[in-house]
């Protein structure tokens, strides 16, 4: 114990409640922004259920789907490095247990959370993976098809943070063979005719070989920010810092100064997917929207993965993106070096103090 106390009586007399003050206001600090705020709007003329779900290896947040009625809002948050995707479900009849169903974008759940389970298409996504200290990429993908109109807006970062996504309702465009009831959603060309050229699969599941389609250009023309095929990435993905995000249901038809301005994208960033989704990976879910690394679905036998057959050769051609999606970005959930040695510093020093060796 004597030991221990010289040691102690060593330390420099300024180690002292003045020094560890400002220690522990950086550390809630730099804390602060190791989490981004999500907030749900819903605009539309009826009630939407929101759907959420986390890419593997990121935590699931507060909810995996709740009601959102219309003019109503609702805010999440998730911790750097989060990565998934967000849709709305329309159409809904859930009795007072909360079980039931969706006409469009139902993830098979048979309950209002989602529970892990991905988006039926055709529905339409917004996707992101979150940054620590550096960029957070987004998007809004009609590559599983489309729903319900919707634009991702931020706020408080750094950056291009260009506003994204489709205002446009694209039921009303939709051509007769991809048409879902009465116009209730759109398929992609992938989902309705199954062909790997329409997929980007197999022979075709390269940037080289994959090319826009008639029906994915009819998606663009009239969502040009929007992701319409599997390699779309140098319109449609986009970047910020440190921001919040609102994803807005149903937006005005009349966009904000800030949603009308055209901000460049990512260049030469490379989804990583086949035939659906773009750009990140999710868990399987046994309803054949979200297997990662084989992009084959159930059920109805068209392509509506959103991995990649081969995520190793989508990295070969140097997507950072992709690699951020297959989780080898070091922008982690956990917290850094630098704050755990703040934090283990903090503690060594209230304890000198407590003692009164100071």
């Amino acid at each position: 114990m004597q030991k221990t106390t010289t040691l102690f009586m060593d330390l420099p007399s300024c180690t002292s409640t003045s020094l560890i003050l400002p220690l522990i206001v950086l550390l809630a600090t730099s804390q602060g922004v190791l989490s981004a705020t999500f907030t749900f709007v819903n605009k539309c003329d009826y009630t939407i259920w929101p759907g959420i779900l986390a890419n593997a290896g990121s935590p699931r947040l507060d909810s995996t789907g709740f009601e959102l009625p219309q003019d109503s809002s609702r805010s999440f948050v998730a911790p750097t490095g989060w990565s998934g995707r967000f849709w709305g479900r329309t159409r809904c009849n859930f009795d007072g247990s909360g079980s039931g169903s969706c006409l469009t974008g139902d993830c098979g759940s048979g309950q209002v959370e989602c529970n892990g389970l991905g988006a039926a298409p055709p529905a339409t996504l917004a996707e992101f993976t979150l940054g620590s200290g550096g960029q957070d990429f987004y998007d809004v993908s009609l590559v599983d098809g489309y729903n319900l109109p919707m634009i991702v807006e931020s706020s408080g970062g750094s950056g291009l943070c260009s506003t994204t996504g489709c205002s446009t309702d694209v039921n009303r465009q939709c051509p007769a063979e991809l048409r879902v009831g009465e116009g209730d959603a759109c398929k992609s060309a992938c989902e309705a005719f199954g062909s790997a050229e329409y997929c980007c699969s197999g022979a075709f599941n390269t940037p080289a070989t994959c090319k826009p389609s008639v029906y994915s250009q009819v998606f663009k023309s009239a969502c040009p920010k929007s992701y319409s095929y599997a390699y779309d990435d140098a319109t449609s993905t986009f970047t910020c810092t440190g921001a919040d995000y609102t994803v807005t249901f149903c937006p005005s038809s009349s966009p904000s100064q800030k949603s009308s301005s055209y901000s460049t994208p990512v260049a030469g960033a490379t989804s990583q997917q086949q035939g659906a989704g773009s750009g990140l990976e999710y868990s399987a879910d046994g309803s054949g929207s979200g297997y990662p690394g084989s992009g084959a679905g159930t059920g109805t036998g068209t392509v509506t993965g959103s991995g990649s057959a081969s995520g190793d050769a989508m990295l070969a051609d140097g997507s950072y993106l992709a690699g951020l999606a297959m989780g080898d970005s070091t922008r982690t959930a956990s917290i850094s070096a630098l704050q755990i040695s703040l934090v283990a510093f903090a503690a060594f020093s209230s304890f000198v103090f407590s003692f009164g060796y100071l």
